[in-house]
């Protein structure tokens, strides 16, 4: 089969599309013909080795966490699957990964994947799906009627955070720019900041929010900032730059780190289905141009969510 692999952690150039071989099905595993996977960031990270201490990878390394594909291949153990479901996945960081024609999975991360949508779009949902969830949720505790700031809702993460807030009773402050503004409206916030226009914190001075979800990088200077945004006794979360403890206000503050959970993508999948999720692909693209894919993310240049197809 052809995949793409790195043999060593550096620049995109380590990236090679190349033969390898066909996994077969070990006890508990199934075996998925990809049909599409998706770029994160933390493939990013994971290959020029800014996280070889904490997700270590054994080489050649295949990326891609995100799966949508159909199962070819089922081994021992397995009873809930079989072959020619169609399925999505968050696979764990340092497996061999779904940029490949072929990927050996645990049945127990497996969700059916959504029927309204074309299967490969549906690798959109997984990771930053999950992410938008466990941190509304899971993290920032939010409910109906709460107001939240989601800063950086331009990126894949903060569509998904708009939608399920909004389906969850929230008043939603959304931050964009020019380039994402048109696809953050479509998620259909109550207001939208550009922040290209005036910083966020400015923007929004004198106001207090119940939960702030921050998903940009940046200095802890500005960090420490959106948390002045936050009411007393509210949350503050971060996929990006940790959250300094503000003492005497009753604040949380937390660190959000995905975790891969079949049930709840489950949950997602549904909501797809039913209407009341929105995957959206800003551009698809082959496995082959994953190294220029990587190149552009480094710059800046990728907003919203690419999908790859073998």
């Amino acid at each position: 089969m052809k995949a793409v692999r790195f043999h060593s952690y550096g620049g995109s150039d380590v990236l090679a599309l190349e033969d390898a071989d066909r996994p077969t099905a070990g006890p508990g595993q199934v075996v998925v013909q990809v049909a599409g996977t998706s770029f994160n960031f933390l493939d990013l990270a994971i290959r020029i080795g800014l996280m070889k201490a904490a997700m270590p990878v054994d080489f050649p390394h295949t990326p891609g966490i995100d799966l949508a594909g159909v199962i070819a291949e089922t081994g021992d153990g397995v009873t809930d699957w079989k072959p020619g479901d169609p399925v999505v996945a968050f696979l764990p960081p340092p497996a061999p990964g779904a940029t490949a024609e072929y990927v050996a999975v645990p049945a127990d991360l497996l969700a059916a994947a959504p029927a309204t949508v074309p299967l490969a779009d549906a690798a959109a949902l997984p990771t930053v799906g999950l992410t938008a969830r466990q941190a509304l949720f899971d993290h920032l505790g939010l409910r109906a009627g709460q107001s939240i700031l989601i800063n950086g809702a331009g990126g894949a993460v903060g569509g998904y955070a708009v939608q399920l807030a909004k389906r969850a009773g929230a008043v939603v402050t959304a931050t964009a720019s020019p380039r994402s503004i048109e696809r953050v409206r479509a998620a259909g916030p109550d207001r939208i900041v550009d922040h290209t226009e005036t910083p966020v914190t400015e923007a929004l001075e004198g106001e207090q929010f119940d939960a702030v979800l921050h998903l940009v990088r940046n200095g802890p200077e500005e960090t420490a900032a959106l948390i002045g945004l936050v009411a007393d006794g509210g949350a503050f979360a971060s996929t990006a730059t940790p959250g300094p403890l503000i003492p005497g206000r009753g604040i949380r503050v937390d660190q959000v780190y995905v975790r891969s959970d079949a049930t709840r993508l489950a949950e997602l999948v549904a909501l797809v289905d039913s209407g009341e999720l929105k995957i959206d692909v800003t551009e698809r693209l082959t496995i082959a141009d994953l190294p220029a894919l990587h190149d552009r993310a480094f710059a800046g240049e990728v907003s919203g969510k690419a999908i790859l197809t073998p």
